[in-house]
């Protein structure tokens, strides 16, 4: 996708979130290896499947986007707002971004719940709600 078709994509976007007209941003399935989308507003975007291998996507708001299946592999995500739903599980990223999640969960860990992460991370994360609920699978 050239820059123009995908300027004019985010600026309709915009639009349609403020009840200006516009449309939904549909990136799904979209190749967008290193995009250069800093400050999008890419909030409640279609990026399913999306590729975004090495995109900058500092500052972009991601809130409500559905980036299941999307592949976030050494994008740039400082600043970003990454959504905290079942929309992001599938999200296929790098060990950059895992290690810069972890260290973010873990500056924000209680002592106690740092000793029980690492003592077993798996058994950890599948405490979480979701999964409890059967909402989404367990990690084997």
């Amino acid at each position: 996708m050239n820059e123009e078709h995908l300027a004019k994509i985010l600026e309709d976007h915009v639009s349609w979130l403020n009840d200006n007209g516009g449309k939904r941003a549909n990136l799904k399935n979209i190749r967008l290896e290193w995009a250069n989308l800093i400050g999008a507003n890419l909030k409640r975007a279609d990026l399913i499947g999306a590729d975004l291998i090495g995109a900058d996507l500092s500052g972009a708001d991601l809130t409500s986007a559905d980036l299941s299946s999307a592949d976030l592999s050494g994008a740039n995500l400082d600043y970003a707002s990454w959504p905290l739903w079942c929309g992001s599980i599938g999200v296929k990223i790098d060990t950059r971004i895992s290690k810069q999640l972890v260290y973010h969960a873990m500056c924000n860990l209680s002592e106690e719940d740092k000793k029980e992460f690492l003592a077993d991370p798996i058994e950890f994360a599948n405490g979480f709600h979701r999964v409890i609920s059967e909402d989404v699978e367990k990690i084997t």
